[in-house]
């Protein structure tokens, strides 16, 4: 058994692809972001190359997949039993190892005590989020007030602005170019506003749908125009966008430490499917300043 690292996405699809649409709602982000990178191109994340890898079983299946588009955590997709060690070797021997890592939350334990083992150094949680799935659609009750509108290039520069409030809001981890956000999302009509009395109010974003699957991401009111269910307005109205537009499976996700949102969206109809966490991680005197941080890729 053995993990493979390449910087080719072509060669990435072609041995992770399967294994990832197999279970289209639980890998949702990488699908979406091989997605992204298929149709705006490699560098929409950032100047630094992504890097792909997959775990091999001994027959050859695959049966583990990570990603990182740097400078954002190493997502981990899925994690085979035992197979820590191995990932961190190879990422140590070719990327470097990663500072922070977003992976599924009842893996974290056993991630943890191998990083530590095999590095010597450290980890803790610095984020929990909760995966959502739309069942049936609730619309929000009372109705608010105003109706919604898809958003087109005219709407950029408010779009821009508001993707950068809602990003400094949520500390999101990683920095991010609005500018190419909010444009491919418009490429794809992924984009919703709430206006009440003619003015954007709150805003929705929508990935693409892959393997049957659209999520919703980036809700956002600005303070001036909260308590008065907007976003719970553009939600509602971006996951029937989604599902009239052939999404088979809408979901999205929460930050736990936010009991407002989560409320919010199962009164919508959403259900809990699953938790993840993102680990702020250092490696220890034992790991080569060298294999900490090759190229500064983290």
């Amino acid at each position: 058994m053995s993990w493979r690292l390449t910087d080719s996405l072509d060669d990435f699809e072609r041995a992770a692809g399967a294994h990832l649409s197999a279970d289209p709602v639980r890998q949702t982000v990488p699908l979406s972001v091989l997605a992204t990178l298929r149709h705006a191109g490699m560098s929409r994340y950032g100047a630094d190359a992504p890097v792909f890898g997959w775990h091999q079983r001994a027959d050859g299946a695959v049966d583990g997949a990570v990603l990182q588009t740097p400078p954002f955590p190493l997502l981990v997709a899925t994690l085979p039993a035992g197979s820590v060690p191995g990932l961190l070797a190879a990422l140590a021997a070719g990327r470097g190892l990663p500072t922070a890592v977003n992976l599924a939350a009842t893996d974290e334990a056993g991630f943890l005590a191998d990083w530590m083992s095999e590095t010597g150094g450290t980890g803790t949680a610095s984020g929990r989020s909760r995966l959502y799935l739309l069942g049936n659609l609730v619309p929000p009750a009372p109705a608010p007030r105003g109706v919604a509108r898809l958003a087109s290039h005219a709407d950029a520069g408010l779009l821009v602005d508001w993707h950068q409030a809602f990003r400094a809001e949520a500390e999101a981890a990683g920095p991010e170019h609005s500018s190419r956000v909010v444009a491919d999302q418009l490429s794809h009509d992924g984009l919703m506003l709430w206006e009440a009395g003619g003015e954007p109010v709150a805003m929705a974003g929508l990935t693409r749908t892959v393997a049957g699957v659209a999520r919703v991401t980036g809700v956002y009111t600005p303070p001036a125009h909260r308590r008065h269910g907007y976003a719970a307005g553009a939600t509602a109205a971006i996951s029937r966008a989604a599902l009239a537009a052939g999404a088979r499976s809408v979901v999205l996700f929460t930050d736990l430490a936010n009991p407002t949102s989560n409320a919010l969206y199962q009164r919508l109809g959403y259900r809990p499917v699953l938790d993840r966490v993102l680990l702020r991680v250092a490696a220890g005197a034992n790991v080569t300043a060298e294999a900490r941080t090759p190229s500064a890729r983290s």
